[in-house]
């Protein structure tokens, strides 16, 4: 007898699912056993001829391919081979369903369901992207801190942030930041007894992390009284924040303030009765902008300022040379320490950081223009050619353009570039870098953000426009989509991408944290006359001690000069071991 074995098309029903010790017809009760369902059906009980019976040695189907064969004698039916040549006809179902499927995907969520399940996917979104996620936060309270009437366990209610109940989660940050700051807790060890800032009334406007937080606990514990803002509106940790707050602090700040929240909370910290600052720590210029403007009188009794950013030294500097500063200003910005290890290192790693938090981006391949090769040019531009990125440079000064064409990078105008890259990074502090213009002939899919201090690098202001359309992906996430479909991936609107979307590793921030701390030191004791009103670079001296305190964190020996080679080099065996003008 011959017979032809087809390897047909799969059936509902696979040949795993078909017994193999015997062919006999399947009984739905064995079916329900297995967990499976089955429709009722007249054909499930006549599945089987009544004149095919089943091999007395039948030999175990494989599963590779299903062996059977149209039955023309049998209205249509499929029949399986056995060894020998006979024939069973397999039982004809007409549809089999797990048990539980129908209820979990048959089923369709109401309207309100949907919005439910539309708000839970996009809360889970933001608490895995957003910047160091607070597990406590409840994205659903859509009250305003302003409204709100906190106190906290002392019955202080000289705060306004989110929500005070985040503190345990807060102080948690906090400790592990401790543990990667070990500069700042060797200072706080070794001036403590001393309290060199004993009255001391420092208002601070700096980005709100747990990093910020062991620098106003160490200021605190030098003798300090600190009123805080925030100097971003995406930046701030609310669980931080309310740390701070239930440990006494006066803080004003929340993640994701409005332009007018942000005005307001810088007004909070300054315009107190009875208390009236006397040190100033700057982070872009905003806060010394809003004394300037609102309280000049203030001036008269500020012994300095302090500002570590390149846009609020720039600030600075054009207050100097319209000769408006009232006080002594320290340029932390420009010392070796930030320069090199904030804006170098830290950049370095916080730019992929930002980036993959907030796209999940492959840099393999990717076509980068970095617009700006100063130190913070320099470390992404590195960081994004080591994961193999092409990456372009923009720069305006031929010093800089020459150390990028040195160190491999193709140096461009951004025109020449722009229709073609996949990512857009400025770093620049300047504005209007990347335009309407540029935006326009940018591809599908270009992803732009900022990694410079101030949100005017990106004209963002150019794209609220009626022919456009922003669409919320995630916190801090937008697509901008123009009239023919073509979007582009618009990250923390233009903000500081590495603190708005992601965090910075805490050790670099020790460095700058240090810096400021020793530059409110030395300008809140300086005897009168030492500092006019002026902007100064901090010492080199001041510079190597921040420098040295961080090295027993790599169990690092420095090799010391002997007096006849000290005498040579016309240097003190102890340091400063560079000029001024030397360039690390």
């Amino acid at each position: 007898m011959s017979v032809q074995v087809v390897a047909g098309k799969m059936a509902e029903v696979e040949l795993k699912d078909v017994p193999t010790k015997d062919l006999s017809p399947i009984s739905p009760k064995s079916v329900e056993k297995e967990g499976i369902k089955t429709e009722p059906s007249s054909a499930v009980s006549a599945a089987a001829s009544p004149t095919a019976e089943p091999s007395p040695n039948p030999t175990k189907m494989p599963q590779a391919s299903a062996m059977k064969r149209p039955d023309q004698q049998q209205n249509g039916g499929e029949a399986f081979v056995n060894q020998d040549g006979t024939v069973a006809e397999a039982p004809r179902m007409k549809k089999i369903q797990f048990a539980d499927q129908k209820q979990e995907f048959n089923k369709r969520p109401s309207k309100i369901g949907r919005r439910s399940l539309s708000r839970s996917i996009s809360q889970s979104s933001t608490d895995s992207y957003s910047s160091a996620a607070s597990y406590t936060d409840s994205s659903d309270d859509e009250t305003s801190p302003r409204d709100k009437q906190q106190k906290n366990s002392k019955g202080s209610a000289d705060f306004c942030i989110k929500n005070i109940k985040q503190a345990d989660f807060g102080r948690r940050e906090i400790e592990i930041a401790e543990q990667e700051m070990p500069a700042l807790m060797a200072l706080r060890k070794r001036a403590q007894g001393e309290k060199p800032l004993a009255g001391a009334k420092i208002v601070g406007c700096t980005h709100i992390t747990a990093q910020t937080a062991v620098l106003m606990e160490t200021l605190a514990a030098l003798g300090a009284q600190c009123r805080w803002a925030a100097c971003n509106i995406y930046s701030t940790q609310n669980e931080v924040a309310a740390a701070l707050a239930e440990g006494g602090f006066s803080v004003f700040a929340w993640k994701g303030e409005s332009e007018d929240d942000f005005w307001w909370c810088i007004d909070r910290c300054v315009n107190l009765e009875g208390w009236q600052p006397n040190m100033i720590l700057d982070d872009g210029g905003d806060l010394t902008h809003w004394i300037y403007k609102k309280y000049p009188n203030m001036f008269k009794k500020i012994k300095g300022i302090v500002e570590e950013s390149v846009t609020g030294v720039h600030r600075l500097y054009q207050l100097s040379k319209a000769g408006k500063l009232c006080v002594p200003a320290m340029n932390v910005n420009d010392s070796v320490t930030k320069q090199k290890f904030d804006n170098l290192y830290c950049c370095r790693e916080s730019i992929l950081d930002g980036l993959k938090r907030t796209t999940d981006v492959m840099f393999g391949g990717k076509q980068v223009v970095v617009c700006g090769y100063g130190e913070v040019g320099k470390g992404c531009s590195a960081a994004l050619k080591a994961m193999g990125s092409i990456v372009y440079v923009t720069e305006i000064d031929p010093i800089c353009a020459l150390q990028a064409c040195m160190d491999g990078f193709r140096l461009v105008k951004l025109s020449e570039v722009i229709r073609q890259v996949d990512i857009v990074i400025t770093c620049t502090g300047n504005k209007n870098v990347v335009v309407r213009e540029y935006l326009d002939r940018m591809k599908n899919g270009c992803i732009v953000c900022n990694m410079g201090h101030s949100n005017t690098e990106i004209d963002v202001a150019s794209l609220r426009t009626p022919e456009l359309t922003w669409e919320r992906v995630r916190s801090q996430v937008d697509h901008v989509i123009w009239p023919d479909g073509k979007r582009i991936v618009l990250l923390a609107e233009g903000r500081l991408l590495n603190l708005s979307c992601s965090t910075v590793p805490t050790f670099v921030l020790s460095i700058t944290a240090t810096t400021q701390a020793l530059a409110l030191i030395e300008l809140y004791n300086a005897p009168e006359g030492r500092y006019k009103q002026d902007v100064y670079l901090l010492p080199k001296k001041m510079d190597e001690y921040v420098a040295s305190l961080h090295l027993p964190t790599f169990d690092a020996h420095l090799t010391e000069l002997t007096d006849e080679q000290a005498k040579y080099l016309g240097l003190n065996k102890n340091g400063p071991f560079k000029p001024n003008y030397y360039r690390y």
